[in-house]
């Protein structure tokens, strides 16, 4: 007779996950490092008390459950998703804070496994606290909001349903093509019963991380379209980074001469100063890159879903005989814009690509005209690095200064507002782990949270995080779980008393930034004094050593001490709003009021009927 043990729902779950392994080309490692979590009346007498008597699987406090799962993905992320945390909370307010990092994680292909508590199982004592009931059916929670966001839902309502439910998790958890945000939802009365449970099931499991080949008619295919090219131009996205193809990537491209640009997510995957490296792509891209594209005749995707941002809304790629090549791991992604879908792994594909294509080479001027949009490229970006503008300085200034104090190895971390856009264009970056942008989602709150996350991953390497003031009055107490854990954190905080970044593309659509600025209501409206914040009394209450500085000169002395602390710091400048990097050889589709009192509006609508007429179906 097999063996058994007696434990709880909760417990069988913790004791599941600290037995998962991942391989891949030959490294064997934990999956899970533990388990954030805010503990309430849904979760602390079930999975609470489960973590309590696992202490080798370790558990971390957070300060709110959506910055808790921003830190679980910054963490995957870093990790090369090879590692991930699970994120436990309380039901009701405590579970629906996880949707929105929920949708990062999906949106990023990112793995990060929630455990929301959940209302009773067996529903007797309903309507419990927190609860959402509904007159249509009783087989419904606030969990439910989960579905859409998570590439694998449950709802764990008996004990025994954890064996088909994990291993499924797993799966999903482990798959480069499938990955995401996996939900199980926890009834509480569910979590605290016992079963006995196959002592098997908790036995050490070691899932293997495939390196997909693509279909060798295929790839010959692909092979074949290149040779045949004159002007192609390779995408590099965050699938390139996912695979450790960095170096795979540099071969290829210094073999063939093709140029290549980065998506946000792929930014890293070859050193900003390497020959065939033509920068950003897209509406936050460089001249160089998107001029490449608009004259492409074959774009090859590597690890990129081609996000609006990469395409300019799909007005990027004007030759009407451009074709794609997408080498992707997800068939979804692989299929997209019509191209020859290469469904397999980034470094596999590129190397089989470089053997097939021994001998070729783009053509000699094409090669130059790479050359000299690089050139260019970077007297620009030295231009704005050196505007000796203000006080207030220019955000592009803070970059410069941000750049020029991090080493090679150092890790520069954002998400939302203005800061992304300049720092794809500008940020030089010299690790194909050291920029790390959660653009995806583009989710205000997550820098700070995220660079906990990439800390702990990454504890030998420094991290900065760079935030606006928007984003860091929605989500700073994360600072406070830096403090207690004793990860030390490099913010600089950008004070532009507002949101930059919409309120410059409010003035492109015709409304003037109406409603993105901190000002006092005068007369009705929102156009008084400037509301001023202390940010540097708000961080030290948290814990930080913070201060403020008004100079570039200050602001690198401020960071190099920063950097040799042990402590988290948060230095404050203020920037002018209105100083911003241009764009560059592209267009972003934001449909502006087809009809309007207002005559900035309508000339808005004019120009945008002219520029959206460019837009491509890429069957």
């Amino acid at each position: 007779m097999a063996s058994t043990c007696r434990v709880t729902t909760a417990q069988a779950t913790i004791k599941f996950l600290k037995n998962q392994y991942v391989e891949r080309d030959g490294v064997e490692r934990p999956f899970f490092a533990g388990c954030f979590g805010i503990f309430g009346h849904g979760n602390v007498a079930g999975i609470g008390q489960a973590l309590q008597q696992n202490e080798d699987f370790p558990y971390y406090l957070s300060r709110n459950e959506q910055a808790m799962v921003h830190t679980a993905v910054a963490f995957s992320k870093m990790s090369n998703r090879l590692r991930a945390f699970a994120c436990t909370s309380s039901i009701g307010p405590g579970a629906t804070n996880m949707v929105t990092g929920a949708a990062t994680a999906t949106v990023n292909r990112i793995p990060v496994l929630l455990l929301p508590g959940d209302i009773f199982a067996r529903r007797n004592v309903a309507p419990v606290l927190q609860q959402l009931e509904s007159p249509q059916t009783q087989d419904i929670s606030v969990n439910d909001c989960f579905k859409p966001v998570s590439r694998y839902w449950d709802r764990i309502s008996r004990p025994e349903q954890l064996l088909t439910a994990l291993p499924e998790a797993m799966r999903v958890l482990a798959s480069p093509a499938e990955t995401g945000a996996v939900t199980l939802s926890m009834p509480q009365d569910v979590q605290a019963e016992a079963l006995e449970y196959p002592s098997a099931f908790f036995d050490k499991r070691v899932w293997n991380i495939p390196r997909t080949r693509g279909d060798s008619q295929v790839v010959e295919r692909a092979a074949g379209m290149i040779r045949a090219a004159r002007q192609p131009l390779l995408i590099a996205g965050g699938g390139v980074l996912y695979s450790e193809a960095s170096d795979a990537l540099a071969k290829f491209v210094e073999q063939t001469g093709i140029p290549v640009a980065e998506t946000q997510a792929g930014k890293g995957s070859l050193a900003y100063d390497h020959p065939q490296c033509v920068g950003a792509m897209g509406v936050t891209g460089t001249p160089g890159a998107n001029l490449l594209a608009r004259d492409a005749d074959l774009i090859i995707g590597v690890g990129t879903r081609y996000a609006d941002f990469t395409t300019a809304s799909k007005t990027a790629f004007q030759n009407p005989v451009v074709k794609f090549i997408n080498i992707n791991v997800a068939e979804f992604d692989a299929a997209k814009h019509g191209g020859l879908a290469v469904v397999a792994d980034a470094r596999v594909a590129l190397d089989e690509l470089s053997r097939l294509l021994d001998g070729y080479h783009t053509p000699a001027e094409y090669r130059e005209r790479t050359r000299n949009f690089k050139q260019v490229w970077e007297k620009e970006v030295d231009r704005l690095f050196n505007l000796k503008h203000g006080p207030p300085v220019s955000q592009s200034e803070v970059i410069g200064v941000v750049n020029s104090v991090s080493q090679p190895r150092d890790v520069l971390v954002c998400a939302a507002g203005s800061l992304p856009g300049d720092l794809h264009k500008l940020w030089r970056t010299r690790d194909p782990k050291g920029y790390h942008l959660e653009y995806g989602y583009s989710c205000m709150g997550y820098e700070i949270a995220g660079g906990l996350g990439v800390k702990m991953a990454a504890p030998d390497r420094e991290v900065f995080v760079m935030v606006g003031d928007g984003s860091y009055l929605m989500m700073a107490q994360e600072i406070h779980t830096s403090i207690q854990e004793g990860i030390k954190l490099n913010i600089v905080l950008l004070d532009n008393h507002g949101f930059s970044s919409i309120g410059g593309l409010s003035e492109s659509v015709g409304s003037g930034g109406f409603g993105t600025e901190y000002r006092f209501r005068k007369n009705g409206k929102l156009e008084g004094d400037t509301v001023n914040v202390d940010f540097v009394a708000n961080a030290a209450s948290l814990g930080a050593a913070a201060s403020r500085v008004r100079t570039l000169d200050e602001l690198g002395q401020a960071l190099i001490a920063a950097r040799a602390s042990s402590r988290t710091t948060v230095t404050v400048i203020e920037v002018d709003r209105n100083a911003r990097v241009p764009g560059y050889e592209s267009w972003w589709d934001v449909p502006v009021a087809e009809v309007s009192e207002m005559e900035s509006v309508r000339s808005a609508r004019e120009a945008y009927e002219k520029r959206v007429k460019r837009e491509r179906h890429l069957f």
